[in-house]
């Protein structure tokens, strides 16, 4: 798409903000309504697509894509009506007669630009959100999942006029064209690199952005943990769609007593969740391009690899592997792995081990395993983190009532349920005030009267 056409999209969408198409409640119920019908109607396309771009089983299409968009389309309409209420909050004395309100009141016209590892649910997800909040919506997802990416176009025009709602496909070039047009808010999920190359251009027009990027989230495994539940859970959360989830466990940090045991559990749930032979198993995914399956290989170390390391490059799979007697200096331990790539490093002293993942950029995602329980509070007290589990991995973003988002270089913002409404929207602060009586002490000339009403009132 050329830059012109991109113009003309945001310009359409812009006159149709301002016509007010997208301020009454009913309008958005009924778009987010359509919406949901739509989802519900492309499933088999959906997940069909998910195959195509990633190997994704029907199961795990719909339980991390399909089925968390419907849950958060569902909340909307049932709880954006209030989001969208005006919030009386108290008003000082000295302004009587007054009511103070906050008024919530969309951006306009939002850019969303999604990544290719969860490609539906990250771009229909932030869509619900920025409907809710009654916004327009240009959409831009990822040139990497283009099966996926066509059937999000064919869903979206089916629900939606293009001043509403409108798909850009493409690759940098769409990209470029449509971070140098003037947005209401940006919302971008991806990489750190491109992440400050948006809030670069954002910052040009001072538009607000959600960054929804990434990071190595550390996993901890304390010795009084249960090896086996920590095992079964990390290698879910850690090998689910081929490792390329954001907050996945990126790599494990256990207790030095614990690890030999840790690891031969860690072995055990891999041939019980994916088979002895996962590159077979038809519902264990894919690496999305030859770009990042030659980037995996070149993170992989045969001398400390305990499990897995065989791949395929004509399918693109790596099998679960798990990396033994890792150290910071590692390749594997410079960048986030976002592969089915585990390492397993080792501490003496918890402390020094909270210490040096503070010493680190602050990841999007933390994890601790442990059976004591005031431990697992002053770990989640003394780490910076997005967010995080007690003796469990990547769930926390699978409810709408907890915001998810990242912190620092993880990226800043946070959506899901009502923090997703509140990403889209600007809380207007107004003061209506009485005519009926008008205190005189902020008039000059000032009277000792008046500053000492002044001083009753201000203190």
């Amino acid at each position: 798409m050329t830059q012109e056409e991109i113009r003309t999209i945001v310009e359409r969408q812009r006159a149709f903000f301002r016509a007010g198409g997208t301020r009454e409640m009913g309008v958005r119920l009924a778009a987010l309504a359509r919406l949901r019908d739509a989802v519900r109607r492309y499933e088999p396309g959906i997940c069909a697509a998910l195959q195509a771009d990633l190997g994704k089983s029907a199961c795990e299409s719909y339980l991390c894509e399909v089925g968390m968009a419907l849950s958060e389309l569902t909340y909307m309409l049932r709880h954006a009506p209030r989001f969208a209420q005006e919030k009386t909050v108290p008003t000082p004395l000295a302004q009587f007669p007054a009511r103070s309100f906050q008024k919530p009141a969309p951006y306009g016209v939002s850019l969303i630009m999604s990544p290719w590892n969860y490609p539906f649910l990250l771009t229909i997800e932030p869509l619900t959100d920025a409907i809710a909040a009654g916004n327009t919506a240009v959409l831009k997802p990822s040139a990497y999942s283009p099966s996926t990416s066509a059937v999000i176009q064919r869903l979206v025009e089916e629900c939606f006029e293009p001043e509403y709602v409108a798909v850009v496909t493409g690759g940098r070039a769409e990209n470029t064209a449509l971070l140098g047009e003037h947005f209401d808010c940006i919302f971008f999920t991806g990489s750190q690199a491109v992440g400050r190359e948006v809030m670069r251009r954002a910052a040009e027009h001072l538009t607000p952005v959600t960054l929804e990027l990434g990071g190595k989230s550390p996993c901890i495994v304390e010795r009084s943990a249960d090896l086996k539940i920590a095992a079964r859970r990390i290698v879910f959360g850690k090998f689910l769609n081929c490792g390329q989830t954001c907050v996945a466990p990126d790599y494990i940090l256990c207790d030095a007593s614990v690890k030999d045991a840790l690891i031969e559990q860690l072995k055990l749930q891999i041939r019980r969740q994916f088979g002895a032979q996962p590159l077979l198993n038809p519902s264990y995914g894919r690496v999305v391009n030859e770009k990042h399956f030659d980037r995996l290989l070149g993170l992989l170390d045969p001398a400390k690899t305990v499990w897995g390391g065989e791949s395929r490059r004509e399918s693109l799979c790596i099998e679960p592997t798990i990396l033994d007697g890792v150290t910071l200096d590692d390749p594997v331990m410079g960048e986030e792995i976002f592969g089915p790539i585990l390492p397993v490093l080792t501490y003496e002293d918890l402390d020094g081990a909270l210490d040096g993942i503070e010493a680190r950029p602050h990841p999007l995602a933390f994890y601790i395993f442990t059976g004591d329980r005031a431990l697992a509070r002053r770990a989640m007290e003394r780490c910076s983190f997005g967010g995080g589990c007690v003796n469990d991995v990547i769930i926390h973003l699978a409810t709408s009532e907890l915001p998810f988002g990242g912190f620092g270089e993880s990226g800043m913002g946070s959506y899901h349920g009502k923090a997703g409404f509140d990403a889209f929207t600007h809380y207007k602060s107004i003061v209506d005030k009485g005519t009926w009586l008008d205190l005189p002490m902020r008039y000059q000339p000032y009277k000792k009267v008046n500053e000492k009403l002044a001083r009753l009132f201000l203190r």
